[in-house]
């Protein structure tokens, strides 16, 4: 496990001092739900977000970055909960990151996972990402620090998310693929267009990069661009069927040698200012 002891690096805090940070997952949880709020759940929480950083916070692909805005913001410690206005305003993939470096450098070993949440909007999988972290007996558990609030009203424990409430996305992709699923409702749901299988099929794809510690932002993408089931082509379901079933480490790591699926040094990203509409050439190293 020590491949997510490492940081990688975009979950490595840099030198914050994390000397007085607890270790237990759960109260790491709660300290990043006090440091963050998402850029859309302001009218949950009866605060207004402004604009310019529903649209800036979210492109911070570090957690140095996250870190940085967060002291400019305000000057007191890490574990001390921020009002709304001195947080982060990003997305559940910024507080799944900042859990896992936050795991990482206090001795738990930790991934991000992207997939689809059944507790957002009743009958749909809405795109959501969370933190996985390894238990003492050596098992994996879900962690879902964003819905640590009275506000979200849940059946289960969001520090052990049930696996049929979260689907990594390579289940979703196979739930689907066995019709046990409908891939249109799986996607965005506040965006028309935005769900089916082409859809998860990107989410399998970044699912796969964070597994091998390459922990990019929800709307990254390399390759060739789909945006219908339709350009799906044979070969394009048999490569994904193979990373759909992946299990073990060994089978992530030897999926991510494939050129088809490693991440580039070049990729391609829509910005959150676009609604999904232009993208722009990023490079990464």
């Amino acid at each position: 496990m020590d491949r997510y002891l490492k940081q990688s690096p975009y979950s490595d805090p840099g030198d914050t001092d994390i000397s007085g940070l607890p270790r237990d997952p759960g109260e790491l949880a709660a300290l990043v739900r006090g440091l963050i709020i998402h850029r859309g759940e302001g009218g949950r929480l009866g605060h207004l977000v402004p604009e310019d950083r529903q649209h800036d916070d979210p492109e911070a692909r570090h957690v140095t970055q996250v870190l940085r805005i967060l002291s400019e913001r305000g000057d007191g410690p890490l574990t001390e909960r921020r009002p709304y206005d001195e947080r982060f305003a990003g997305t559940c993939r910024h507080f799944s990151l900042l859990l896992c470096g936050l795991l990482r450098a206090t001795g738990t070993p930790a991934r991000l996972r992207c997939g689809f949440a059944t507790y957002f909007v009743d009958g749909y999988h809405e795109d959501h990402w969370v933190t996985e972290y390894r238990r003492p007996d050596g098992s994996w558990r879900l962690l879902d620090a964003q819905v640590l609030l009275p506000e979200y009203v849940l059946d289960f424990d969001p520090l052990d998310v049930p696996r049929d409430r979260f689907l990594v996305a390579g289940d979703a992709w196979r739930a689907c693929r066995e019709g046990r699923a409908d891939p249109g409702t799986f996607g965005v749901s506040w965006e028309a267009g935005l769900a089916g299988l082409w859809y998860i099929r990107t989410n399998v794809m970044l699912d796969l990069a964070a597994v091998n510690r390459v922990e990019l932002l929800p709307w990254d993408f390399w390759g060739r661009e789909i945006r219908a089931d339709a350009d799906l082509t044979d070969d394009d379901l048999a490569l994904l069927d193979e990373v759909a079933a992946a299990r073990t480490d060994d089978d992530f790591r030897r999926l991510y040698q494939d050129p088809r699926l490693r991440v580039p040094d070049e990729i391609m990203s829509y910005t959150s200012r676009s609604g999904y509409l232009d993208h722009r050439l990023v490079t990464l190293r």
